[in-house]
């Protein structure tokens, strides 16, 4: 597009903002939008037609990732962020941009008349304009989305791995779920923190939720095992299940001096000796 095409686009937009606004904020309601605030979809809208008069004044709308066209991309990215959030589909977020095309073929059509020759080349120009920025609000709106369920997975995984005091000293950490290297070290950051704080010296591991045991989680286990003597707390695993036992064996995975009980009550017991505690049942009456 040459300057003077921009600018005449421009002097459209400017001549005509208001009828524009209006036009395409009817059309955006009965797309779906009324779910939003009208205050703010006409907010955004209104804010939306002055970035693209600045844009198309300067001439440069071959590439929207030039600097004119940054207070463009940095609205539509936080529009798109926040459509994210909500739940809103990319194209849903897209129509923002898209639902402009009608009223502003229909001011273009008005001002060129009989001119098919100059209403051809700008139709075409801001088509190809406004395609490229609504595709931009899918883009960032996938990755908003990408981020906004990564930080979920991160929320249920700290969820997941809940430290326990058992006692003065005694923490629990019952795994429940598959082991991956992502969830090790949350497992693993949650556990040091936790011997930190309590000054723990024994810290029970729990498997008994851990559907499956392979060479892959042998391995994620032996490495908070070390993490923790590395703070200076014995381990001891609790939840090997008959089937699991023959896995370990079958795989070969050796385990060394670490513990293991069958029930965590069975670890806890242990725990208590290795404190020089004992649990005692107390007679009725006396």
């Amino acid at each position: 597009m040459s300057i003077v095409d921009g600018t005449r686009i421009a002097e459209i937009v400017s001549k005509h903002e208001s009828s524009l606004l209006n036009e395409w904020l009817k059309l955006q309601l009965a797309g779906g939008y009324s779910k939003y605030d009208e205050k703010d979809l006409r907010d955004r809208s209104r804010h939306f037609l002055s970035l693209f008069r600045n844009g198309v004044q300067s001439g440069d709308v071959e590439n929207i990732d030039g600097g004119h066209w940054g207070d463009m991309r940095d609205m539509l990215a936080d529009l798109s962020r926040s459509r994210a959030r909500q739940g809103f589909s990319p194209s849903e977020t897209a129509t923002f941009v898209f639902s402009l095309k009608q009223p502003l073929f229909d001011q273009l059509r008005a001002e060129y008349g009989n001119d098919a020759n100059g209403l051809g080349r700008q139709t075409w120009l801001v088509n190809a304009l406004l395609d490229k920025l609504g595709l931009y609000t899918t883009e960032v709106h996938q990755k908003g989305r990408e981020e906004v369920i990564a930080r979920q997975q991160q929320e249920m995984m700290e969820l997941s791995t809940p430290v326990v005091a058992l006692w003065d000293g005694i923490l629990a950490l019952p795994l429940i779920g598959t082991l991956d290297s992502a969830r090790t070290q949350v497992v693993m950051e949650s556990l040091l923190e936790r011997i930190v704080e309590t000054s723990a010296e024994i810290a029970i591991i729990d498997i008994t939720g851990v559907p499956m045991v392979d060479t892959l989680v042998a391995q994620h286990l032996l490495k908070t095992v070390a993490a923790a003597r590395l703070m200076g707390a014995d381990c001891i695993i609790s939840g090997i299940r008959p089937q699991i036992a023959q896995t370990i064996v079958h795989l070969g995975v050796e385990l060394g001096q670490v513990i293991t009980k069958a029930t965590l009550a069975d670890a806890f017991r242990i725990a208590l000796q290795k404190s020089n505690l004992t649990v005692c049942k107390v007679t009725a009456g006396a």
